[in-house]
């Protein structure tokens, strides 16, 4: 069993994100990868690196949000509610343990559904960019980002901007809702001019990440597509404390890591 430690701990609670490597199950995540090409375009192929290379072209594209396609991302919704899906990442015994460290045991929803699998296709010859950070609109707790295939540096990983959760939680009106103040962006943009720290990894490893960190998909330079599945923890009493202020003590909804914090 994974868990987490101490140390984990206290870097997720300082740093707003923490990457567990070689978590999750091989089978599933080859099975993930699989499945991915049942929704690839007519000439996208899985045995031929040379036509991974974006952007998808105007024929290719695809509004649908099932299998939506567009310029350099690929987001491919349609598996994420098949229990192996589930399985691969939210309700994987050691995934489903760390989060519980985080959030108290017993206090999670039962997830039916995963985002999906969520792609970069490699750049190219594009020329090299710096890119702004974000916050997530929709209400939840605890974000997991698992790769299914390696991540180079460079290589489309999921980038954080580290600390900033300390400042964005109170960049909004409600603790989880999108409800931000005129300060939100102030700080965005702020940030944003600083470099965030892309997570790259194997296929297995995880990125824990708060609710209110700034991130973005980082950009892919590499010869690979990212290839990652996502999944949002959300707890129980979730709808009683959204739209609550943000509270003084950040980690009042937090058990695990209150509970944690007089070891330290």
């Amino acid at each position: 069993m994974v868990e987490l430690t101490r140390e984990d701990i206290e870097f997720f609670r300082n740093e707003g994100y923490l990457v567990k490597r070689n978590v999750l199950n091989p089978e599933l995540m080859e099975r993930a990868r699989a499945r991915l090409w049942e929704g690839a375009p007519e000439g996208r192929r899985r045995d031929d690196p040379d036509t991974w290379i974006g952007p998808f072209t105007p024929e290719e594209e695809n509004i649908d949000k099932d299998n939506n396609r567009r310029g350099f991302r690929w987001n491919f919704r349609e598996p994420g509610g098949e229990d192996w899906m589930v399985q691969l990442l939210a309700t994987d015994p050691n995934v489903w343990r760390m989060a519980e460290q985080f959030l108290g045991e017993g206090n999670l929803v039962r997830p039916d559904r995963v985002r999906g699998i969520y792609c970069t296709l490699p750049y190219g010859d594009v020329p090299k960019k710096s890119i702004g950070c974000h916050v997530d609109a929709h209400p939840f707790h605890l974000g997991a980002v698992g790769y299914i295939d390696d991540v180079p540096p460079e290589g489309g990983g999921f980038t954080v901007w580290p600390r900033s959760h300390k400042t964005f939680y109170y960049d909004y009106q409600s603790q989880y809702k999108n409800e931000p103040t005129p300060q939100y962006e102030a700080d965005r943009e702020r940030l944003s001019r600083e470099p965030g720290v892309e997570c790259y990894g194997n296929a297995g490893d995880v990125v824990f990440w708060h609710h209110r960190i700034g991130h973005a998909a980082g950009h892919n330079y590499s010869r690979q597509i990212r290839q990652a599945v996502l999944y949002d923890f959300r707890k129980t009493e979730l709808e009683q404390t959204q739209e609550e202020p943000p509270n003084e003590d950040m980690w009042r909804d937090w058990p695990g890591i209150k509970a944690l914090e007089s070891d330290f």
